[in-house]
Parts: structure tokens; C-alpha cells; sequence
């Protein structure tokens, strides 16, 4: 093993497995509280919901562990905005990492870039200052920092043309997903709660960051490629890659059904208030019976 191997992935190792570490503290003391008082609720977690890949007491935990550290932003008179530009400055270092194959330093500054944009939204409650153009701040900040995360790895493995691709997958169904939910809000529609959202995305990329550091220093101290492979890396963003791209196809289709129905429905009732109400209701009844057997087929 070279002396420049040793250099360049010991730092990294470290960190890795400073961050498991404290994960598990954190799982270990909220378990802890689970035996004791019972499961911290959060609304924001109820309203979200879970999924398959992202289990709600998970959830709940990491809102229980920033909880204290939320009152204690208030306290020092840190803002919402603040703290979302700071997720902003976090997300940017992480991609820098990873255009450079730090994948311990990156997995370090996404963690906490994920803390950060959860922290935004407890703050802006605390305080009570929620607004629309928090939103959009805090949106805006959650599509860069995306990016910046899998531009980084782009760059990292430009030389490996199959990676690069499994890079643009990741890239294309991921804002994909993000593309269907803000089509549905802008339609007023709802969409399924379905997989790799970005809470899931953000999880198991940042744990095939966390893991690569470990299989790089285990396996690949000799390699055929230009640049270290990072195992868990590359699943993480095969499985990211493949299943957002179906999840964000799934909720497209679910958009589509309900947008049709709508407009059937709607067809229908305007058709229904120019005729007698008889003929109305049987007109009703008409669309409801297109919507119902028709649909699927036209779309």
C-alpha cells in the first residue's frame, strides 16, 4: 500500500467511522426514550407520512434528536433562513468531497446539510415566521444542494463512462420526482406518496458515501480504474437511480388519472347545468362511468 493511498483515504476512514459511531449513539439514546416515555411524535412526520424505503420512526427520532438543538438556535436568535443558507454552504462542501473522492468528508457535510434543512422548518415554527418565500428559499436550496451532491460525483467519475451514466440516472429521476410534486401542487392535485422522495434520496446516497470509505480501504488498496470505485457508492446510486426514475414515471401517471378525471367530472357538471336536472344527474353518472372504465385505457 502506497504512501499516497495511506494519505488519501486514512482522514476519510476516520470520519466514516466517527459518523457511524455518533449515528449510533443518537439510535442507541433514542431507543432509550422509546422504552421509557414512548415514541416522539411529530406532526410534520404524520403529515409526511412514510414509505417503504423510509420508516416513520426514523423519523421521528432525527426530529427528536434536532428538537433541542432547534430551541437552542431560537435562543441565540439564529432565523430559518440562516440555517437553510448554512444547509446550502454544507451541501457545496459535500459536492466539493466528492469531486475529489472524499467520500468520508462528503458523507460528514451531507449529514449535517440534511440536519440543517430539517432544522430550517422547526425554526421558522418556533418563531412563527412560516412563510411562502421560506419555501421557496428552502425548495430552491434542496434542488442546489441535490445537484451539487451528484455533480460531484459526475466530475469524480468522468473517466468511468458506465458510472457517469449511472450519475446522469440518479440525476434524471431524482428531479424527476421533484418535477411530479411541484406539477401536482401547481395542478392542486395530490400526488402518491410513493419511493425516493428526497428524505429517502438524501438517506441512501449520504450511506453510500458513509460505507465507500471502508470497502475503498478493504478492497481496493490495487485497481484497474483511474479513480477508487466506492462500492457502496455505486449501489447507492444504482438503487436511487433505478427507483426514483419508476417512482417519479408512477406518480406522472397518477397525476394524469386524477387531472383526466377532473376534467370529465367537470365536463360533466357544466354539461349537467345546461340541461334538465334529469338528464343532468344521468349526464353525471355518464362521466362518472367514463372516468371509471375508460381511463386507464386512454392514458
Amino acid at each position: 500500500m502506497t504512501s499516497d493511498f495511506t494519505s488519501g483515504f486514512t482522514t476519510d476512514l476516520i470520519v466514516t467511522l466517527s459518523l457511524l459511531g455518533f449515528t449510533a449513539i443518537v439510535a442507541a439514546a433514542y431507543t432509550v426514550r422509546v422504552k421509557k416515555w414512548g415514541r416522539a411524535h411529530n406532526a410534520r412526520v404524520d403529515k409526511q407520512g412514510e414509505s417503504a424505503l423510509l420508516k416513520k420512526e426514523a423519523m421521528e427520532g432525527a426530529f427528536w434528536f434536532l428538537g433541542p438543538i432547534a430551541r437552542l438556535f431560537v435562543f441565540l436568535g439564529i432565523t430559518a433562513n440562516m440555517v437553510s443558507w448554512t444547509s446550502f454552504a454544507l451541501g457545496l462542501l459535500a459536492g466539493i468531497c466528492l469531486a475529489f473522492g472524499h467520500f468520508g468528508s462528503a458523507a460528514f457535510f451531507s449529514s449535517f446539510c440534511a440536519l440543517f434543512d430539517a432544522l430550517d422548518g422547526i425554526v421558522a415554527r418556533m418563531t412563527d415566521n412560516c412563510s411562502d418565500a421560506g419555501e421557496i428559499l428552502d425548495a430552491s436550496i434542496d434542488r442546489a444542494v441535490e445537484f451539487f451532491f451528484l455533480a460531484g460525483l459526475a466530475y469524480y467519475y468522468r473517466e468511468i463512462p458506465v458510472l457517469l451514466l449511472l450519475v446522469l440516472l440518479t440525476f434524471f429521476g431524482s428531479f424527476m420526482v421533484s418535477y411530479s410534486s411541484a406539477k401536482a401542487e401547481a395542478l392542486n392535485v395530490t400526488p402518491p406518496k410513493g419511493s425516493m422522495r428526497r428524505p429517502e434520496r438524501a438517506l441512501y446516497l449520504i450511506f453510500g458515501a458513509v460505507l465507500s470509505p471502508v470497502t475503498i480501504w478493504a478492497w481496493e488498496r490495487g485497481r484497474d480504474y483511474p479513480v477508487a470505485i466506492g462500492h457502496p457508492m455505486v449501489l447507492a446510486l444504482g438503487f436511487v437511480g433505478v427507483l426514483s426514475t419508476v417512482s417519479s414515471v408512477e406518480r406522472l401517471w397518477s397525476i394524469a388519472r386524477q387531472v383526466r378525471a377532473r376534467e370529465v367530472l367537470a365536463r360533466a357538471k357544466a354539461l349537467s347545468g345546461s340541461m334538465g336536472s334529469k338528464t343532468g344527474s344521468q349526464n353525471v353518472g355518464a362521466a362518472v362511468e367514463e372516468v371509471s372504465d375508460t381511463l386507464l385505457p386512454k392514458l
